[in-house]
């Protein structure tokens, strides 16, 4: 199965500087998304330094994808999953270091969203609230699961969805990258055939898809117009964040 990819990254409308950054490494299989939060460019620093530090780990793990990409069992499977939540953790121990050795950057953190391919397979790993979804014959999902304040009381039945809409609890993050020198990192399994699309985004563009049919209309165009209606989808309706969108494609 064959993969192809492309992203964008916007500042917005309303910021004054970029705390979104992305990495598509086709040659590798990793695709990650991550939006930075510190303020000042504590934020910047820590998206960009989790892109690099995730890249890294996994490069150097690359033997393991590529023997779980040969033989794709439960067990090796398994050992890739543990290779992601080792590259995002690590990526935490190190920003954390960082905030607490420059008091500039003191606090910094940021959400992932990441995978990276092995065969038939993705491997993904979450922390935050940036989210990956995925489109199969027509129908898109959300596959990640949001570490915000209302997600946890929607979760939990504390909230009612239409409720949780207004509520001013919605951007508070309960989990990230760098908030602590270790985090815990959701980690999941699943086969793609061709023709799906994973569609990672940092949460400037997903607190505007309200409905199946506007994430329709990035899912379904050509992957490069997805992206820029993306984006564009995002600024019209506001453009209050930074917008990211990498759209990855399996083919035959």
């Amino acid at each position: 199965m064959k993969v192809r990819h492309f992203g964008q990254t916007d500042i917005g409308l309303r910021r004054s500087n970029n705390e979104d950054a992305y990495l598509a490494d086709g040659a590798l299989g990793l695709y990650v998304v991550c939006d930075g939060v510190g303020g000042r460019l504590g934020g910047e620093v820590a998206s960009s330094n989790a892109v690099r530090l995730i890249w890294e780990w996994i490069r150097q793990e690359s033997g393991t994808l590529r023997i779980a990409a040969a033989t794709p069992t439960k067990q090796t499977l398994k050992r890739v999953g543990h290779v992601v939540r080792g590259a995002v953790q690590h990526a935490s121990y190190m920003i954390t270091e960082q905030g607490l050795q420059d008091p500039q950057h003191e606090g910094m953190s940021t959400t992932v969203s990441a995978f990276v391919v092995v065969g038939g397979h993705i491997v993904f790993g979450q922390v935050g609230d940036s989210r990956i979804y995925l489109s199969r014959e027509g129908v898109n999902q959300q596959i990640t699961e949001d570490h915000t304040l209302i997600g946890f009381k929607l979760k939990h039945g504390l909230i009612s969805p239409s409720d949780a809409e207004s509520s001013r609890d919605r951007h508070i993050i309960t989990r990230a990258v760098g908030q602590h020198d270790y985090v815990e990192v959701d980690i999941a399994t699943m086969a793609v055939q061709p023709g799906d699309r994973l569609l990672l985004c940092s949460d400037g563009l997903h607190d505007y898809l309200q409905s199946a049919q506007e994430l329709d209309s990035i899912m379904s165009p050509p992957i490069e117009e997805g992206v820029r209606k993306a984006v564009d989808f995002a600024k019209e309706h506001g453009g209050k964040d930074n917008i990211t969108a990498l759209i990855v494609e399996f083919y035959s």
